[in-house]
């Protein structure tokens, strides 16, 4: 059998861990599970930080950590460091925490491999990065998912076009349209879904009560429209070749336009708030969102069947 393709985006091994200096640490509010082999060897540690790791390990369902009070892994020191790495290696930490905010998509003739947006320092290689995104390996395919998303790349990448003309051919390749319900419909989906974070709730809740002028905004925007062009590439790249037909590939491009006018128009309330919308400010609506609807299968799946 001939080896499998591996297919990545251009700016994936730009991607490096800010440590201590992330806002937002995925070592807390996580459920951290424990691989077999990592598990394995810290059931071998010997001496004082062998017992910590003993007594810190939970096997209820998957091994993993039983985090503190506050969520915390119990391995985050108060530096925001992980003692793991310190006393043992970076070799040494679980495969979890190895490969975020990385994800494998494995698919019949292909691993395509990226950086997920709920890590902050991800958000920023990729929002910011100017240049139409390239994939790295990548071949043409038979697979008629594959050829779809391939034209959808390619007109979502077409910057003689507006964000919204590109929009509408990406649907119309797909044969298809979002339901058409009114936009508080679908804060209250996205309310109905599990929720990590309150401030999450709190920023959907006051979408639902204000009608920002997205006009203007976008007039705010002009020159910034390739945050948006990599939000949306990012959404097809990660989820449209997992589709188990044309159908649910369809309702994958609504989820990833669905994704971009909840980001679009929570850009849209805090620019009428503040009269400015910085590039951090992206990052984290952007990091919000995938934080609490892509790490989440259920929700994904709830999204997925609302489009169909």
């Amino acid at each position: 059998m001939a080896d499998v393709q591996v297919i990545y985006p251009d700016y994936y091994p730009e991607f490096e861990c800010i440590k201590g200096e992330c806002k937002h640490n995925c070592c807390i509010g996580w459920e951290i599970d424990i691989d077999p082999a990592s598990l394995d060897y810290y059931l071998n540690v010997k001496g004082e930080f062998g017992e910590r790791l003993k007594k810190s390990i939970s096997y209820d369902g998957t091994p993993h950590f039983n985090l503190s009070a506050n969520e915390r892994c119990p391995f985050l020191n108060d530096g925001n460091l992980c003692d793991i790495i310190i006393e043992l290696g970076e070799n040494h930490i679980c495969d979890i925490c190895t490969e975020h905010p990385r994800f494998n998509n494995q698919l019949p003739d292909r691993i395509e491999k990226g950086l997920g947006l709920t890590c902050e320092a991800a958000g920023r290689i990729i929002l910011s990065k100017k240049d139409p995104v390239k994939f790295i390996g990548s071949f043409e395919s038979n697979d008629e998912i594959i050829k779809l998303r391939d034209k959808i790349v390619s007109v979502l990448q077409d910057r003689s076009k507006t964000i919204a003309e590109r929009i509408t051919t990406m649907l119309e390749l797909c044969n298809t349209s979002i339901p058409e319900r009114d936009f508080g419909y679908w804060i209250d989906a996205l309310l109905s879904l599990e929720r990590l974070d309150e401030s999450w709730t709190d920023i959907l809740n006051e979408l639902k009560n204000t009608n920002p002028d997205v006009h203007v905004f976008d007039v705010y925007m002009i020159n910034r429209q390739n945050e948006y062009e990599q939000l949306l590439v990012y959404f097809i790249y990660r989820h449209f070749a997992n589709a188990f037909d044309l159908d649910d590939a369809a309702a994958r491009a609504c989820f990833a336009v669905l994704g971009y006018e909840i980001i679009h128009r929570i850009g849209a309330m805090i620019y009428s708030q503040n009269l400015s919308f910085c590039f951090e400010d992206q990052v984290e609506i952007v990091r919000m969102f995938s934080s609490e609807v892509e790490y989440s299968q259920d929700n994904l799946d709830t999204l997925f069947d609302e489009m169909i």
